[in-house]
């Protein structure tokens, strides 16, 4: 049975790294370069296509698959020789930061220096980044809520299946299992990060999509490891995470002139004696 677990965990760890770089290199018509801009109108741009529905389906198979092996997962994770191993226990702990409130701060700062220095793309990097995570943890967070999915750690990994709809609305993050929130931003950073890299350094995307994506997972194992999600709340984050990322950078380019980027983008963050000045250039008119 060991054995069986441990070929499980690795063929997820395989699939949710390798599954969503595959997908985005499927949808690489969703990002467009600034020569392709007006070629056609946005009224007739998609932003959800037909590959799409393979994606999530997908996505929702491998959420499926997860559910009869949650609690053999999460024993298998849960080993104590695991658990005492400092270099587990580090690294998880490291990715987990990283992410939460890492990815909020690190977009932030590539926002304002991309801002500050005049530099478009590293201003949008850090701001598609920011506003992925923003769509895709609303998702996540009305899910947590109508779900009311119990963390493992309050049966002690021996009841998967304990949901209550509306429980998770409360103040007790007890009942905000599924999906997890954490590997929803990370993939939505890494879904975000991958698209945008494809359009000024699109012969590296077989570097960031795997590091960036090899990143997420190991947030989402990390997540299992402190007994705090089941994999299968993992599996539907990845896909929730994965989807926000691809569809606010889709959108985005494909509508450069939405009020959100309009507000944002043209902000311009001068440095001054008291500190820094924030000025907005506002278009007016279409």
């Amino acid at each position: 049975m060991k054995r069986l677990v441990t070929s499980v965990t690795l063929a997820t760890l395989l699939a949710l790294q390798v599954a969503p770089p595959l997908a985005a290199q499927e949808l690489a018509p969703s990002v467009i370069t600034p020569a392709d801009t007006g070629k056609v109108p946005a009224s007739k741009k998609t932003l959800f296509t037909s590959r799409d529905a393979w994606l999530a389906a997908g996505f929702a198979g491998l959420t499926v698959a997860m559910f009869p092996l949650d609690r053999h997962l999460a024993h298998s994770l849960r080993d104590s020789s695991l658990q005492s191993n400092k270099f587990l226990s580090d690294i998880s702990k490291g990715a987990e930061t990283l992410v939460q409130p890492g990815a909020i701060i690190i977009g932030a700062g590539l926002y304002t220096v991309g801002r500050i220095g005049g530099w478009r793309d590293v201003a949008d990097l850090g701001w598609h980044g920011t506003e992925s995570i923003i769509v895709a943890s609303a998702a996540t967070t009305v899910l947590k809520g109508m779900l009311g999915r119990a963390r493992p750690y309050v049966s002690g990994d021996t009841n998967p299946h304990d949901f209550g709809f509306g429980r998770g609305f409360g103040k007790n993050g007890r009942y905000q299992s599924f999906p997890s929130g954490h590997t929803t931003a990370a993939f939505a950073v890494a879904a975000a990060v991958t698209s945008e890299s494809r359009r000024w350094w699109p012969q590296g995307e077989w570097v960031v999509g795997p590091v960036m994506y090899g990143g997420a997972t190991l947030v989402g194992l990390s997540r299992i490891y402190h007994d705090a999600h089941w994999a299968s709340d993992v599996a539907l984050g990845a896909a929730i995470g994965t989807f926000g990322g691809l569809k606010v950078v889709r959108y985005s380019h494909h509508h450069p002139d939405n009020f959100i980027d309009r507000i944002m983008l043209p902000m311009r963050v001068v440095p001054s004696t008291q500190g820094a000045a924030i000025y907005w250039t506002i278009p007016v008119g279409n």
